[in-house]
């Protein structure tokens, strides 16, 4: 997928990690093919401001997703569906940004994408309707970004927020205990704090964390072996992989590369977490 990270302004660097936008035309018919999109530790907020974007969670069928869809914590797979001219701008948060935005519980949102103009209000659904006018990416970017800076300018992040983002690392010297000490919590406090902001446990954030770098490093290197990637990544042995994939996807490692590789879209390439 072709698409532009762009920088954030200094005054929202505390809750936004990027802004990413794509716009391109896609061969063949609209929504003729779909495209693998399994659980990443990141919250978002996306915005489809060309054709809509399709959605569907197993085999239900495809239903289009909001102009604008938050996207909080996610633990199974969904499969998108693309029109012929896919325009997408995204705000890719730290771990409890979107929280800071929308003030509202995560497991709320658990699985869940939500019409963000039935959260935000009208001023979001304004952003939307000029991003619909605009033409050139940064335009798209600068549109998105004037509405954070309203929302989320100056914010500090708190020490649980800056704890959290070290679970994104995998290091196995990152324990939730020693992050609980850093987050200068109790340990219960730790946890109870972060299903809060994170939607799930801090532990259940790791795995997924773990299981997101081992998707993603298939996707960018589909020669590589599942047996390199799991040790790769910080799993003991390939079975736990496999537990992970099956858990997160529905399906097993090899059957989600076919997916890769069939998909019109690698849509977690361009992911920077």
């Amino acid at each position: 997928m072709s698409a532009i990270h762009h920088p954030v302004h200094p005054r929202l660097r505390a809750a936004v990690s990027h802004i990413m936008t794509v716009d391109l035309q896609l061969p063949g018919p609209a929504y003729g093919r779909s495209a693998p999109f399994p659980p990443t530790p990141q919250h978002s907020l996306n915005f489809y401001p060309g054709d809509a974007t399709r959605s569907r969670t197993g085999h239900q069928a495809f239903a289009d997703l909001p102009a604008c869809a938050i996207i909080g914590p996610q633990t199974t797979k969904v499969d998108l569906a693309m029109g012929s001219h896919h325009r997408f701008v995204t705000v890719a948060f730290h771990p409890g940004g979107l929280h800071r935005l929308l003030r509202l519980p995560m497991p709320e949102l658990l699985d869940q994408p939500l019409d963000a103009a039935d959260v935000l209000g009208r001023e979001l659904r304004e952003v939307t309707e000029q991003l619909r006018e605009a033409r050139q990416p940064l335009a798209m970017k600068n549109i998105v970004e004037a509405y954070l800076l309203r929302k989320l300018a100056d914010r500090v992040a708190s020490p649980l927020e800056r704890s959290l983002g070290l679970l994104l690392r995998g290091n196995p010297a990152d324990s939730v205990e020693n992050i609980a000490a850093l987050s200068c919590l109790s340990l219960r406090q730790f946890e109870r704090r972060s299903r809060e902001i994170l939607g799930y446990s801090p532990k259940f954030f790791a795995r997924v964390a773990r299981f997101s770098r081992a998707y993603r490093l298939k996707v960018r290197q589909p020669e590589c072996t599942w047996t390199v990637i799991s040790h790769h990544c910080g799993y003991y042995d390939q079975m736990h992989l496999i537990r992970d994939f099956k858990e997160f996807t529905g399906t097993t490692p090899s059957r989600i590369t076919r997916e890769i590789l069939a998909a019109p879209l690698t849509l977690q390439d361009d992911l920077r977490i």
